[in-house]
Parts: structure tokens; sequence; C-alpha cells
């Protein structure tokens, strides 16, 4: 059965493949490489099954049993975006809201967890959460509340924004779980974001003072035009 580390080598003879690079030490281990001129991320993770069942939901814990720490890690990417699907009042208007608010983080200068700032991950989650918040409302009215919500939203670790209810354990496993009242650290959190799968993870651990504020900044300015247009666009209709 390939490994982590034989698996690099086993990719290596694909024809399509080029600049293969694994960088075992990451967070999540991850494989780098273009196939066929595509640039892919590619995770890797050894479950405790001879081979994969034909029926196999990859949001349920249960297949956490028995594997590694990086294995989890590496399985919750792909958990936690199956599970924010599920969890979203309206996947269509989800991704319209999604793509508004990447565009608009990137054009601002404010996307990326290695920099600081919100990875495509964490502003999945914030915008899945504000449309639960919205669950009828157009995509539009929901990037309107998305800039009013982040405003006021008041940041840190007792506040922490979530999809569901965070679970202690599933299937009796010990994973540790995201909880500012048990792990100091995690209190110190200043934008925490968790993901909804098992176990439960700050997925903003990166954010500092100055990267928050910074955010913080971005989202009022936005909000003001918003109410701005909003007068001036009520102001101008005839009675």
């Amino acid at each position: 059965m390939p490994t982590y580390c034989s698996f690099p080598h086993l990719a290596r003879n694909l024809r399509a493949q080029r600049g293969l690079q694994a960088v075992p030490d990451a967070y999540v281990p991850v494989i780098k490489m273009k196939f066929d001129g595509i640039e892919i991320d590619l995770l890797y993770a050894q479950l405790a099954y001879a081979e994969v069942p034909e029926k196999f939901d990859i949001t349920d814990a249960i297949h956490l049993k028995n594997i590694d720490e990086k294995s989890v890690l590496s399985l919750n990417g792909c958990r936690v975006t199956d599970m924010i699907l599920q969890l979203v009042p309206n996947v269509d208007t989800f991704r319209t809201v999604l793509r508004a608010i990447k565009l608009w983080s990137k054009r601002r200068g404010i996307y990326g967890n290695v920099y600081g700032y919100l990875g495509g991950v964490s502003w999945a989650l914030l915008a899945a959460r504000i449309c639960q918040f919205f669950p009828n409302a157009a995509p539009g009215v929901v990037v309107n509340r998305f800039f009013l919500v982040c405003t006021r939203w008041i940041w840190n670790a007792s506040n922490p924004v979530k999809l569901n209810e965070i679970k202690d354990s599933e299937y009796g496993l010990t994973h540790k779980v995201w909880n500012p009242s048990i792990y100091p650290r995690d209190a110190l959190h200043l934008m925490p974001i968790i993901t909804p799968a098992y176990p439960a993870m700050n997925s903003t651990y990166n954010v500092s003072e100055s990267t928050k504020s910074v955010m913080v900044e971005e989202f009022l300015p936005y909000f003001c035009e918003i109410c701005i247009f909003k007068f001036e666009s009520h102001r101008n209709i005839e009675p």
C-alpha cells in the first residue's frame, strides 16, 4: 500500500505531470504538481481499510478511526467542503455569494491564510454563516448583509463563527477539538471561524491583531457605501 512518502515517487511516473513537489512538513501535508497544465494541490490520507467501501460517505466521522493525525487533517478538507454544502439553505445562492466575496477580498489584498488573512475555507465558512442568517434572501441581499454582519460582529474566542454545534467526540474518538474554555491557546484566537466537521478546528489560527484590524477596517467602508446607496436610491424615488 502506498504511503505519503512513497506516493510522490509513484506519481512522478505519470507522463502528464510536471514539477511534482511533496511538502510533508506543512500543517496539512500536500503534494504540489502540474497535471496536464493544471496546477493541483493533492492531499493524501491513508484509511484503515484494505479497500474503500462502495458506499463511502466522507462526512461520516467513523472513517477517522484508526488513522494518523495527518490523515485526519487531509480528510477534513474534503469533509468540511461537503458539510458546508449540506448546511447552507440554498447552494446556488451560497456559491454566488462566495464568488463575490472571494473576488472582493482578493482585490482588496486580504485573501490568504499564509499572510494572516482569511483563506478560501474561512471565507466560505463566513459566507455560509451569513446565508444561514438569511435563508430566503437573494444573493445580492446576502452580500449586502455580509458586510453588515461582519462590521457588527464581536470578534473574539467567546463568539466564534460556526455553522453547527461543536461536538466534543464522535464514535468515541479523542481528537483535539477547538475549545477556548479548555485550551488556553484557543482562547487567544482573534477571529475564530470554526470548521463544521469533527474534529472542529479554527480555520483562522494565523490571524494577528494587525491583520484583524485591516479586515475589520475593510468591512466598514463597503457597509457604509451600501447604506449611502440605499439612502440615495430611496431619496431619488418619485412619490
